[in-house]
């Protein structure tokens, strides 16, 4: 609920208002019961944040977060521990598939689409 500022166009009386969004506003004066009271406009109040703020992260559930150490504990091994194995076959060593006995080579090629195929 917002807080509004009042002034009294009579005696000059200043007040603040606590009120809901849906209250009208306050006509009569509470100093001098007249009807000259009029709501001013002001800058609000500002929201403030403080301190280091909020994350979604912050709410783990403790199932996640003893997950998350368990990686990080994994992560955390030996250099030792990751070197690669000798026997392990390189990106580079792949060669290249060896087209199946029988077929020849025109047999494998796609046919062309789109109406250069019909020109020919």
């Amino acid at each position: 609920m917002p807080t509004y500022d009042y002034r009294c166009e009579a005696c000059g009386h200043e007040f603040e208002e606590f009120q809901n969004f849906s209250a009208g506003t306050l006509r009569k004066c509470p100093e001098c019961k007249k009807l000259k009271l009029k709501r001013l406009i002001g800058s609000g109040a500002g929201i403030l944040f403080k301190g280091s703020g909020f994350y979604e992260t912050d709410y783990r559930s403790e199932s996640y977060k003893k997950a998350a150490a368990g990686d990080q504990s994994n992560s955390e091994a030996s250099p030792a521990d990751s070197t690669p194995n000798e026997s392990a076959p390189n990106v580079g060593d792949k060669k290249a598939p060896t087209p199946k006995p029988g077929k020849a080579a025109t047999e494998q090629k796609p046919t062309p689409k789109g109406p250069k195929a019909n020109e020919s």
